[in-house]
């Protein structure tokens, strides 16, 4: 066989029990592409782990706004088969593995992060996932947080360490700072020695951000933000993380002088105007075991918060996606399982 697992009713020993897999597993399916009612609880099979992946039981997975362009269709890959289970990130026990994996054990407490899982996401009880796409939970987390951190965190961490490189002594604009990657990109950029400044809109967000580390909080749909900025920022902003587009960015961005650089993650719309005298880049996480592993390292290294917005069972999936449309302070997940004791 190419796996360890033989479904149905193949016995398992995670970290403190022994587990029965069946045949099928509860999972959040789409039968079309819609809005968040087209979401439903249904049955699928569990899969079956090829030679170089792991069958996790998923504890928690992470909501995304990039979920909702693969849940409405305006995210197409390749031909879609239905039903189809989302969901890229989560957090949870490996309990089955393919012939070739060498780097887990059953029981291990991983986390993982991929879009390209052919026999469905992680809006489900289970996923089968190449190991080149999974990691330990950091030491720090539990796997809600693991789950919440796993996408985010990567992007944040690359977007503030590789692609802007700040440095020490800069000032740095984190733009549309509440949300899941920004409440990570604050505490990354304040780690490496920047003076932050976030944006977020109404108190509580505010309040959150300066926690986090934010040196100066400004609401970017003011119309007088840009004055705000030169008053908290007199010599200018050095590098910009911009995670959303539109005018209130493009306002913000007049506080950036010559030399100064933006990043943004491809897929941000629309896309910053270019300017002359500023370096402009966009890219995307890379989500390999390395960068799961440097990023896990990074989040026990500085204790890493990681805000959770709220927490919903798997059949409310379409719940968690409508919360998601106002915009929480931090990241939306579902919870499958408790904790082991």
């Amino acid at each position: 066989m190419a796996s360890n697992l033989k479904i149905p009713g193949e016995i398992v020993t995670t970290s403190r029990k022994v587990q029965t897999i069946g045949a099928e597993m509860a999972a959040a399916v789409i039968d079309r592409f819609g809005p968040p009612s087209v979401l439903h609880l249904g049955r699928v099979p569990v899969p079956e782990p090829g030679p170089t992946e792991v069958l996790i039981a998923l504890h928690a997975a992470g909501v995304g706004s990039w979920d909702e362009s693969i849940r409405d269709g305006s995210w197409k890959e390749g031909r879609t088969r239905f039903p189809l289970v989302i969901g890229t990130d989560g957090a949870g026990v490996v309990v089955a593995k393919g012939s070739r994996v060498k780097r887990f054990r059953m029981g291990d407490h991983v986390y993982g992060a991929s879009v390209d899982n052919t026999r469905g996401g992680y809006y489900a009880q289970y996923v089968a996932v190449s190991e080149a796409h999974v990691a330990r939970v950091p030491r720090r987390l539990d796997f809600l947080q693991a789950a919440a951190v796993a996408f985010p965190g990567l992007t944040a961490l690359r977007g503030v360490n590789d692609i802007l490189s700040v440095r020490r002594g800069e000032t740095v604009l984190i733009f549309g700072a509440s949300g899941a990657v920004g409440t990570l990109a604050v505490q990354f950029a304040k780690h490496r020695g920047a003076r932050v400044i976030a944006t977020g809109s109404g108190r509580s967000a505010q309040l959150a951000l300066r926690r986090l580390g934010a040196t100066a909080v400004v609401d970017a749909r003011d119309p007088m933000v840009t004055d705000a900025l030169w008053k908290v920022a007199p010599d200018g902003i050095d590098a910009v993380l911009a995670l959303a587009g539109g005018n209130d960015l493009e306002r913000c961005l007049a506080v950036v002088p010559r030399g100064g650089r933006v990043a943004y993650p491809n897929g941000i719309e629309p896309e910053p105007r270019r300017r002359r005298g500023i370096r402009f880049r966009s890219y995307d996480a890379r989500n390999s075991a390395r960068e799961l592993t440097r990023l896990a390292r990074a989040v026990d290294a500085m204790r890493l918060r990681v805000p959770i917005a709220a927490i919903y069972p798997l059949a409310r999936a379409a719940d968690a996606h409508r919360r998601q449309h106002e915009r929480p302070i931090g990241r939306i997940v579902l919870r499958f399982r408790r904790t082991p004791d």
